[in-house]
């Protein structure tokens, strides 16, 4: 890899440490191409991606924080990162239960690092997309229900105009 390259990777680490909702840090060590792809397709169905990437290209795109984001850049690293901080965490701890030699190292979000129990944590989270059902569903309900409570003194007189219709009737 020449310097052209190397500068054009680290600025589009630059841009994944910044763009991301949260940048899973993982050790693949053992893994086959088939196991790495499927990872792959897992979290690019939930809008995620995973990379491989060297761990001096990595440290030098997060331009010497302090916050001890270096430390996780140790081994074989590969990140998984999305612009929802929930979906790449839920895929990689998800496919670190199933596989014992895929392992979550940690995560940065932002300017804080994460240790595994902390990217557990944050997988735990309902997504972005769930969240948004959620608050839609709960703007909805009362809007519902006022309708009904609307709708309820018509049917009742409805029914009782009805009931004096059918006795007279009768």
């Amino acid at each position: 890899m020449d310097r052209a390259q190397k500068s054009e990777t680290i600025e589009s680490l630059r841009g994944v440490f910044a763009d991301a909702g949260a940048v899973v840090v993982t050790h693949y060590m053992g893994l086959t191409v088939a196991q790495l792809t499927d990872l792959r397709g897992r979290l690019r169905g939930e809008g995620a991606k995973f990379q491989v990437v060297k761990n001096t290209l990595a440290q030098k795109a997060l331009n010497g924080a302090s916050n001890g984001a270096h430390d996780l850049f140790k081994g074989p690293v590969g990140i998984a990162y999305a612009k929802d901080p929930v979906s790449a965490a839920k895929v990689s701890t998800q496919y670190a239960k199933e596989n014992d030699k895929f392992i979550v190292i940690g995560a940065l979000m932002g300017d804080q690092v994460l240790d595994a129990k902390g990217v557990d944590a944050l997988a735990k989270l309902p997504s972005l997309d769930e969240l948004r059902a959620k608050l839609i569903g709960m703007i909805k309900t009362p809007a519902t229900r006022i309708a009904g409570v609307l709708q309820a003194p018509g049917g009742q007189l409805a029914r009782v105009i009805n009931a004096y219709a059918t006795k007279d009737a009768a």
